[in-house]
């Protein structure tokens, strides 16, 4: 249940609704972790993620498909860029893990 809350200050008169962080058991992590505000794509994929990813994984995934675009120079306006990325969303999470880019080393961490 939300709980209401009052701010001393220029907006004091309106209430603030807290809002408690949803936990999801994250596929990617494989523990408890904050979930996702919202499913990030439309439909059974967006909600699949929504129901079963973290936000730190999906921070990840975000680093992953930004490396994706640049190293294979791909256009969001493309369709077939899009579908590409949409299956590498879904291999990431709940497959054998996505593509990497060819030639990419991680840094030592």
């Amino acid at each position: 249940m939300d709980s209401l809350r009052y701010d001393v200050g220029l907006d004091s008169l309106h209430p603030k609704i807290d809002i408690m962080a949803r936990t999801v058991f994250c596929v990617k992590l494989g523990r408890n972790a904050e979930g996702l505000d919202f499913p990030p794509y439309p439909g059974e994929l967006g909600k699949r993620i929504y129901e079963h990813v973290s936000k730190e994984a999906w921070a990840g995934w975000l680093k992953q498909q930004t490396m994706l675009v640049n190293e294979n120079r791909l256009s969001l306006a493309d369709p077939q860029a899009r579908k590409y990325l949409a299956q590498q969303t879904e291999a990431y999470f709940f497959g054998d893990g996505a593509d990497t880019a060819s030639g990419y080393v991680p840094p030592n961490s």
